[in-house]
């Protein structure tokens, strides 16, 4: 039995991003499911980077039963004008989701690599959605790029408190690994380990050794080496796990 614990299945079946999935696009689905599924991977968690996103990603979750959700806003979809009505959007769709389709908040965190960022922005965003996470027991799918120090400095201070979290598309070195598993939070471990470069990754996964991640493949994105250029599918993380 394989997780796919973070992929886009609502960006597979579509091209436009915060456009609300259409019936048709949510029967497209069905074949990334089902192709998962021939590969031995169960159960497939759509992540939401954005209101509409997140909304997409628990309609999917309605739909088939192998699939669930995370809701939230990603550091770069973020928006100053609307993110305090956005995180009380995001509160009471966790209220009415009686049937248990969403397991976490995310995904949110901090990216400083895109030019124009805002640090204090970012910051209170990804705190605003690490409190919804604890008002509700969710755990987290956290995206760092060039910020991973600060996104762990940030969950350290919520103690004992700090939600289980995954460090979603894990890419750091096995003292940064080793951090993250200090305060409980798990290593997101997709397509990029495949890469025949990337022995720093393969050295932290072993550092933390099986019980320390989880696989992902963030569908459409990050595909596998045997199939970089193309758009990558949940069925995939089974070629992560021959790596792990």
């Amino acid at each position: 039995m394989l997780v796919d614990t973070h992929c886009h299945l609502n960006i597979c079946v579509k091209s436009e991003f915060d456009r609300l999935l259409t019936h048709e696009e949510i029967g497209a689905a069905e074949e990334f499911c089902t192709a998962a599924t021939e590969r031995g991977v169960t159960t497939i968690v759509n992540v939401g980077t954005s209101l509409i996103e997140s909304k997409n990603c628990v309609a999917l979750a309605h739909e088939y039963s192998d699939c669930y959700a995370t809701i939230g806003i990603h550091p770069c979809d973020g928006n100053p004008e609307s993110w305090e009505s956005d995180i009380q959007k995001l509160e009471e769709m966790l209220k009415e989701d009686t049937k248990g389709r969403i397991v976490g908040i995310g995904e949110c965190g901090l990216d400083y690599y895109h030019p124009g960022f805002d640090k204090p922005f970012q910051r209170k965003l990804f705190r605003a959605q690490i409190e919804l996470a604890i008002r509700h027991n969710k755990g987290l799918s956290v995206h760092t790029r060039s910020a991973g120090d600060e996104v762990i400095a940030i969950l350290e201070e919520y103690g004992a408190e700090v939600p289980p979290a995954v460090i979603h598309c894990f890419s750091e070195d096995a003292a940064a690994a080793e951090r993250a598993r200090a305060i409980g939070a798990y290593l997101g471990i997709g397509g990029t380990i495949t890469y025949p470069k990337n022995e720093t990754l393969r050295n932290a996964v072993r550092a933390v050794g099986l019980t320390g991640i989880v696989l992902e493949t963030d569908a459409p994105y990050l595909p596998p080496q045997y199939m970089r250029g193309k758009k990558n599918h949940p069925a995939e993380v089974a070629t992560v796990a021959q790596y792990c």
